[in-house]
């Protein structure tokens, strides 16, 4: 490890991460997590066990905004951070120092990386949309302006080190070269909402997810041409997704839509989703893989290259507890020693955890604090369980001696909903802790249930102190036996009262002990308010100390004045008693206080408590005084193992043992850089204390290891003008995050002056359901570098002043307190005046000389300050000089102010438009000094509001001098085109051409970034529904479609209404949607021809339904779309149909023409192999469509040409079922059904008989094979149910068989015999032209001089012209043979030949006439390879 451990602590929790940051937290090569909390960069050492916090970088004055390391091997100790400041700092971890800065920035900075691809590139960005590349090397900077909006986050690409993406809180995302000044490669829009996080892929390509890529993802606007490798970058937004970018293509290649996790036992928070911030990280080991978080504090990975539900796991999903509890806001990797890959994240649960990324465990978890630390308890019963009491609303229980895990703690914050200021534990009851809060309110938790706690009923009207559990005290009466009878616990709170509640009857109302005490001491007067309480560890007095400084010892039971102590003069802030097992008895009876006054005082109380007097004792002398701190004192604790050992801590900043018996200090602790407000030692190593402070941490440290042994001294002079610098300091100032609010916190602390007055301020976490503050403090400042005493002493002046308290030191007199509306004085008009009053006496009555003297003579000579005192000559001399004065010191608008007072309007515009300091004022007055000074003023006073960006109220300003035009050129040049628009729709006149080029220009810039419907809008207001139409349309989905039919029809374009009702219908039918599909189509009377064939489809759909043809579902269809149950057949139950639902019949022989001629217009392409079942049912319903018209008509031939189309399509398809069932439901009875229609068809008419004949062959053929299927042997059973599916049962075998003769038709196996011969001939002729060319291109190789051997190919161009001539040969076959057998489609004869041979083997149905023509037409024209299939039937 190159860090050098932090040996002042040994175990710290550090404060938590600060919120609403892209990138706060990172780690390097060398296992070192540093993220920025508060102002402070901590650094923790992690492994795949355990993390240790090793150091801290100390520099910032405002909150850290960002921070990156170097990731360039040997350089991983370097590392920049950003901060709220303006600063960009460098800092080196393993010397944990500040190397260089700059302050390029003049916006807060929102963004920072350090490249990973070039080693001295640091890249930061801020709220402007300024980009600032710095040099680490040389010191450089460059700065781009790429856009003008919020920068959310940035990162540099590890594969190209010029290209920067940039995310924008609009949405966008920009993809610069800073190579070339900043230039834009590529503008991706997608997103909506913030962008949260930006990732590239660890991979330089983009091959790994093409499986993946959504080809329908919009392009977006590339400037300039990507490289040719390009790279995956992932993105994180609060439009709750995460897309993936091609930098290459520069468009989104995929979308994730996070998943909403609903907790077990928990319901459905309806803020969580507005307080989403998407963080995205992609592991350097898992290129397909990346992790993002979620709503609720889920850690998601998700799998690239799957789909659906797969897509992606959840982090710690093994067991319940695991992830964080609200959201993530910072994501990074690191690989350890074993090669396992760690992941690191913080969230505003205030936890930072550590996963597996190969198990998707949680290894570690880290707790941090987000507040205050005010109080810290052991718990007496359960040794080394530590309460923390926390300012961000919550308590922790840390098992400090936890083995596995050295930070195991259990949080606790229902029923809080405040600062947790007081805490203690029951004397007896394992498990039972009491707290109580800023706002009053106490409670008790049971550690070992996750029950809400136990609320008093009675609160407290000011912050609670001090809980303390002791015996009880009249008038509360436990009745029964046991614990309730043991303790009650007291409360002691800002209102100076102490109550007394019963813990088994909170609900009921506490009891003030004033009472009492009153009654039992017989005390008239009003008693000094309260403010800490002690019980004596055996139960028999109590120690109750007072604002006025005493300590008051009362009798246990009876609450009987013992003594006072009258030590201090200040409020007690603290005391404790010396424990009861000491080797000296004596030393049980002392008592330690500790005021405001920076000394503690020890008293011994033996005599008093052993022999209690009748007349209370005044003690003002103490046992021991131990002095050494330099600030109020705030806590206390007595050694369990030592006698006599006193640890204290102070506002100082440090922790101070001490040797009671002899006065001296034994160790000081300075590890703390803030205030201390309470401590604890540890109660089983003697060794070990712990404390907490106002630094948002909790540290153990060791006594035996510090290096100091007193507290460091007080610089009273260089305190006093620190405080002093502090109190004129700037106001508080409301801090607001790039997510959320972040409201800071001011809080009275306790003993500061006004413990027992004022209340403090409300706390910052009101509830968990709404918006949580991060950080408490007024302002947090600190040093660079911290040294000794005079380092410490600066921690603590820089710390030391709160808002709202009073400040009391031993070294500084009283000082009055400070009001909450504190108010700074403003600046004075006459600075120089101002100061020469404040000379010195002997000045001041000089002064008054030289005025007497002028006022009787002339002129002032060089005493300008007495210009308020002589004539308006010498005041004017003297506003003179002032003027000088506040323009040398940027104070613009006061010399202004002096000139306007002297009535010189032109020369105060004039210095106000030099110096850009023009406002609405000054704007106001122009007119004073005439027409044209104003309209000058108007004209600079707007190129000043662009050059800041208010080109609204530039446009404003420009209206007023009526340059309307430049004032609408001015909006849209700045893409203010909304603005713009309604600019020019209320100053010019409707038909203005300016107005219109507005609409187009916004309508382009519209479509580009795919705001499709306002594009629409733009064109429609310029009287452009031909552009709106196909502008809706783009977006190719059905309901744009029907969106943008149906505007084209009411705006009058029915061609793009038609075909835009067209495209639509398609998409609807394509999904099954056969409803919506003849909704839209029926909306044109002019597609009518495309409902019938919609609905031919819809009724061949249904029909096949339950087969293995359709094995999809239909969203919507029709009541008539009902299975084909006419015994005429589907032809028949069609023609109903569109009788009965579009009126359609033979009736109308006009309408049917003219369908037919739409039917035919309507491209059906040639069937092929492998198309898709849907496309293939189209093109057949098509064929139906059109047969059934033409049947209609009466043209019973070419009805018949079609049928036979539509079932032949099966057959080319290679879909044998498919044609089955055409033929079923075309011919229910087979070739009957044919020998019916053949009786509609004129004898003379060969075509029609020809294609009739055809159609006979089909279902002879599906016939034979069935019939082949339910005679074989080996599958009788199953395909005897098939064939019952398919076929009529009832149709006997042999007259099947005799029908089968139509299939030897000699003809056809002449014509088919031929074809195949062609074929063969011609797929020989185009391998011979394949191998001649590859000849040529290694002739053309190898040069022409060399000579090559005789190949087979030249062998085979010798035989070229004689397959020629046998083509030739074969087409004058062809030629021969009659038309109708070439046209029409048939089943393979020799096929057929081959089925009825086999089929007479297993059946003797087959007569002997059949099998001789079969054999003979095998032998004639059948292959080899089909000769030798038929081997034995043809022996």
């Amino acid at each position: 490890m190159s860090i050098t451990p932090f040996t002042m602590h040994e175990r710290l929790l550090p404060a938590s991460p600060n919120w609403y940051s892209s990138r706060c937290s990172d780690t390097n090569d060398k296992g070192i997590l540093a993220f920025g909390a508060k102002n402070t960069i901590y650094l923790v050492d992690v492994t795949a066990s355990s993390s240790t916090v090793v150091g801290e970088l100390v520099g910032h004055r405002e909150r850290v905004s960002g921070f990156s390391f170097c990731q360039h091997p040997g350089q991983s100790h370097n590392c920049a951070s950003t901060s709220d400041d303006g600063t960009v700092k460098f800092w080196d971890t393993n010397e944990k120092v500040l190397v260089k800065e700059h302050k390029t920035h003049q916006n807060t900075i929102t963004a920072l990386h350090w490249s990973p691809g070039e080693k001295n590139l640091v890249v930061s960005g801020d709220e402007k949309g300024i980009v600032v590349c710095y040099q680490y090397n040389t010191g450089e900077s460059q700065s781009f302006f790429p856009e003008p909006r919020n920068i959310f986050c940035l990162s540099c690409s590890p594969h190209n080190w010029h290209y920067v993406a940039v995310g924008y809180k609009d949405g966008m995302i920009v993809l610069i070269d800073v190579s070339k000044k900043g230039e834009v490669v590529h503008r991706l829009r997608g997103h909506d909402d913030e962008i949260h996080a930006l990732a590239w892929a660890p991979l330089p390509n983009e091959e790994v997810l093409y499986s993946r890529v959504d080809d329908n993802t919009e392009t977006t606007n590339g400037m300039t041409e990507g490289k040719e490798k390009g790279c995956y970058l992932a993105s994180g937004s609060k439009d709750q997704t995460i897309r993936i970018w091609s930098t290459l293509k520069g468009k989104g290649v995929m979308t994730m839509k996070l998943p909403f996790l609903k907790r077990r036992g928990t319901g459905v928070d309806p803020a969580v989703k507005e307080r989403l911030w998407l963080t995205v990280h992609w592991p350097k080991g898992k290129p397909t893989q990346v992790v993002s978080s979620c709503f609720g504090g889920e850690l998601i990975l998700w799998d690239l290259t799957k789909g659906g539900k797969q897509k992606w796991s959840l982090l710690g999903a093994s067991s319940e507890g695991q992830n964080h509890s609200r959201i993530v806001f910072n994501m990074s990797s690191v690989c350890v020693q074993d090669n396992r890959e760690l992941l690191l994240s913080t969230s505003m649960d205030r936890e930072i955890k550590c996963w597996d990324l190969s198990s998707l465990d949680c290894c570690w978890t880290l707790p941090t604090l987000g507040g205050f630390v005010y109080t810290l308890a052991f718990s007496p019963v359960g040794t080394g369980c530590l309460a923390l009491g926390v300012g961000d609303g919550m308590i922790r229980v840390w098992s400090t001696l936890s083995i596995q895990n050295k930070y195991d703690t259990k949080t606790f914050w229902q029923g809080i909903k405040s600062k947790v200021t007081a805490l203690s534990w029951h004397p007896t009851k394992e498990g039972s802790l009491a707290f109580g809060t800023d706002d009053g309110k106490v409670g008790i938790y049971d550690a070992f249930s996750n029950k809400p706690p136990q609320v008093s009923s009675t609160y407290h009207k000011k912050t609670v102190y001090t809980l303390a559990w002791g015996p009880p005290v009249p008038p509360l009466s436990f009745g029964g036996t046991g614990d309730r009878l043991s303790y009650s616990l007291y409360s002691c709170a800002g209102e100076g009262i102490i109550l007394q509640h019963d813990p088994w009857k909170l609900a009921g109302e506490a009891t003030d002990i004033d009472r009492v005490i009153k009654d039992t001491n017989s005390i008239k007067h009003k008693l000094s308010p309260h403010t800490d309480l002690s019980w004596k560890p055996d139960g028999k007095v109590v120690a109750i100390g007072n604002e006025d400084g005493s300590v008051e010892v009362y009798q246990a039971l009876t609450l009987k004045l013992l003594c006072t102590i009258q030590q201090h003069h200040k409020i007690i802030n603290v005391l404790r008693w010396h424990h009861d097992h000491s080797s000296l008895p004596e030393l049980q009876y002392l008592l330690a206080s500790g005021s405001s006054n920076a000394l503690v005082y020890v008293h011994d109380l033996r005599t008093v408590i052993e022999t209690p007097p009748e007349i209370p004792v005044v003690m003002s002398e103490a046992y021991r005084s131990l002095a050494g701190h330099t600030a109020k004192i705030t806590g206390l604790a007595w050694s369990p193992h030592h006698d006599g050992r006193l640890v204290t801590v102070c506002y100082d900043g440090t922790a101070q043992v001490w040797d009671v018996q002899k006065e001296e200090g034994l160790c000081n602790y300075r590890g703390h850089r803030g205030r201390l407000l309470c401590v604890q030692w540890s109660p089983v190593d003697p060794d070990l204390v712990w404390t907490g402070a106002d630094d948002f941490t909790v540290q153990e440290w060791a006594v035996s290891k510090q290096e100091f042994t007193k507290p460091p001294k007080s610089n009273r002079t260089f305190f006093l003008f620190l405080v002093k610098a502090k109190l004129k300091a700037k106001k508080k100032k409301k801090a607001t995050g790039k997510g959320g609010a972040k409201a800071e916190e001011s809080l009275s602390l306790i003993g500061e002056g006004n413990k027992g007055g004022a209340s403090p301020a409300p706390g910052e976490r009101p509830s968990d359901n709404e918006e949580e503050e991060e950080e408490e403090g007024s302002e947090t400042t600190s040093i660079s570098s911290v040294t000794g005493s005079t380092a410490v002493m600066s921690n603590l002046l820089l710390h030391s002043v709160c808002l709202n308290p009073v400040i009391s030191f031993n070294c500084i007199c009283h000082m009055q307190s400070l009001n909450n509306d504190n108010k700074r004085k403003p600046r004075s008009m006459l600075p120089l005046s101002t100061s020469m009053d404040h000379r010195p006496r002997e000045d001041l009555q000089q002064d008054c000389l030289n005025l007497a003297t002028v006022r009787h003579s002339e002129g002032l000579g060089d005493h300008i300050q007495l210009g308020l005192f002589a004539d308006r000559d010498a005041l004017y001399r003297m506003f003179q000089e002032e003027e000088e004065g506040h323009v040398e010191a940027g104070h613009y608008e006061s010399a202004v102010y002096l000139r306007l007072w002297k009535g010189d309007i032109a020369g105060a515009l004039q210095v106000a438009t030099e110096k850009g300091e023009l406002s609405d004022h000054l704007l106001s007055v122009a007119p004073m000094a005439g027409y044209q000074v104003w309209l000058k003023t108007v004209e600079v006073y707007v190129k000043q509001l662009c050059l800041q960006e208010q080109f609204l109220k530039a446009a404003s300003h420009l209206l007023s001098i009526n340059k309307v035009y430049e004032a609408i050129d001015l909006l849209k040049s700045h893409q203010l085109y909304r603005e713009a628009i309604a600019l020019a729709k209320a100053r010019l006149q409707p038909d203005d051409p300016v107005l219109k080029k507005l609409y187009t220009t916004w309508a382009a810039v519209l479509e580009k970034d795919g705001h499709l419907s306002t594009a629409a809008k733009c064109y429609l207001a310029v009287d452009s529904s031909f552009d709106a139409a196909k502008v809706i349309a783009k977006k190719n989905d059905p309901v744009s479609l029907k969106t943008a039919a149906s505007l084209a029809r009411i705006a009058g374009e029915s061609d793009l209404s038609y075909s835009l009702s067209l495209r639509c219908a398609k998409d609807l039918a394509s999904s099954q949607d056969w409803l919506g599909a003849q909704q839209l189509l029926s909306t044109h009377e002019s597609l009518l021809a495309h409902r019938l064939h919609y609905c031919t489809i819809e009724l061949l759909t249904v029909s096949l339904t339950g087969t293995d043809i359709v094995t999809w579902t239909c969203s919507s269809i029709h009541p008539w779309s009902a299975p084909c149950k006419n015994q005429d057949g589907f032809l028949a139950t069609l023609r109903a149909v569109w009788e009965r639902g579009f009126a359609v019949s033979p009736s109308n022989p006009e309408i049917l023409k003219d369908l037919h001629q739409q039917l035919k217009a309507i491209e059906n392409p040639q069937t092929t192999p492998n198309v898709p079942m849907k496309q293939l049912l189209i093109q057949l319903s098509l064929d139906l469509t059109l047969g059934a018209v033409s049947w209609l008509l009466g043209d019973w031939g070419a009805a018949l040409e079609k049928l036979l189309q539509g079932v032949s399509r099966g057959n080319e398809a290679g879909h044998f079922l498919l044609m089955s069932e055409t033929c079923r439901l075309l011919f229910p009875q087979g070739i009957d059904s044919i020998s019916e229609h053949k009786k509609m068809v004129d004898p003379s008419d060969e075509k029609a008989l020809a294609a009739a004949r055809s159609l006979e062959a089909f279902v002879c053929y599906q016939d034979l094979y069935h019939m082949w299927w339910s005679l074989s042997t080996n599958t009788a059973g199953a395909q005897r149910d098939t064939t019952n599916g398919l076929h009529s049962a009832n149709v006997k075998m042999g007259v099947c068989v005799n029908a089968c003769q139509v299939l030897l038709s000699e003809p056809h196996a002449t014509c088919q015999a031929t074809q195949r011969a062609i074929a063969k001939i011609q797929q020989r002729l185009a391998s011979m032209v394949h191998q001649h060319s590859q000849t040529q291109e290694t002739k053309a190789s190898h040069g022409e001089g060399q000579t090559e051997k005789p190949t087979s190919a030249q062998a085979d161009t010798e035989s070229l012209p004689c397959l020629i001539a046998m083509v030739s040969e074969h087409h004058k076959e062809l030629a021969d043979i009659p038309e109708h057998v070439k046209k029409y489609p048939y089943p393979d004869v020799l096929e057929c030949c081959l089925v009825l041979l086999y089929l007479s083997k297993s059946s003797d149905l087959v007569p002997d006439h059949l099998k001789n023509e079969a054999v003979a037409l095998i032998r004639k024209y059948g292959a080899s390879s089909l000769r030798k299939a038929a081997q034995r039937f043809l022996s």
